[in-house]
């Protein structure tokens, strides 16, 4: 049996975190999301709160894969923290994460991380109807979207639940991701780029409408027109094959029973 791990920053209480961590599956931490995939528990170190992430069991070839050539979803998640950190992006403050392996491949691994308490995330501007301060949130949203864009930074599960938000007062929010394990980083990003970073956001068209005119006043290579125009391609595609899977799915467990 082969663990490595490391931590953010050595101050931290490394023994009380890592004695979470070995005995995670038994600790009686509250359990935060509905753990489908992974499963994420919530432990108070003095006076804090710290999120252990315990990504799912790969199969077969993804532990030979993540033990010989990928690195892990729990080292991902914890080096893009650092970099969206460095690069002024927020992101709950990433603390450690820790990698089990054995003579196959990875076993399991987790990502530590300091819990953040947030009003909402994007989520909510889809489902809940004439949320308050709606469109302020979004354009902001959309001007935190540029921000990221200019440095480079491709989120690949810009997603409705990833962006957690929190209103700092006078009608101004700010934004951090989570679920960090798939990022690209580039030199500059390309408008298709851009506007694909979109698409899995909402299929509400008047939302891309608000976002493709905000957008438009940061980013002048292209006129409003034009970006709403591959905003809402690239999102109409996405929930078109988002649609299809699902359908395959059900499909697939009808068969199954």
């Amino acid at each position: 049996m082969t663990i490595k791990y490391k931590f953010f920053n050595t101050q931290e209480d490394t023994k009380e975190i890592l004695l979470y961590i070995y005995n995670f599956n038994s600790s009686d931490g509250i359990v935060f999301g509905n753990g489908q995939r992974n499963v994420i528990k919530l432990f108070d170190i003095k006076a804090k709160t710290i999120n252990i992430k315990s990504f799912k069991i790969p199969n077969l070839f993804n532990k030979i894969a993540y033990k010989y050539f990928r690195k892990s979803k729990a080292r991902r998640s914890f080096e893009y923290a650092t970099i969206l950190l460095e690069r002024e992006i927020g992101t709950p403050q990433p603390i450690a994460f820790l990698e089990n392996y054995n003579w196959l491949g990875l076993r399991d691994s987790y990502y530590v991380s300091e819990h953040l308490v947030t009003e909402l995330t994007y989520r909510e501007l889809i489902e809940v109807d004439n949320y308050p301060d709606f469109e302020n949130i979004l354009r902001q949203f959309t001007r935190f979207t540029f921000k990221l864009h200019e440095k480079g930074i491709e989120f690949l599960d810009h997603s409705p639940g990833n962006t957690l938000i929190k209103k700092r007062g006078n009608n101004e929010y700010d934004f951090f991701l989570v679920d960090l394990n798939r990022m690209n980083f580039h030199t500059e990003m390309s408008f298709e780029q851009r506007m694909n970073n979109f698409r899995r956001l909402t299929p509400r068209k008047e939302m891309i409408a608000i976002m493709s005119n905000e957008y438009a006043k940061l980013y002048s290579a292209k006129t409003e027109a034009q970006i709403f125009e591959k905003m809402w391609k690239d999102t109409v595609k996405f929930q078109e094959e988002f649609a299809k899977k699902q359908r395959l799915k059900k499909r697939l467990k009808f068969w199954k029973s």
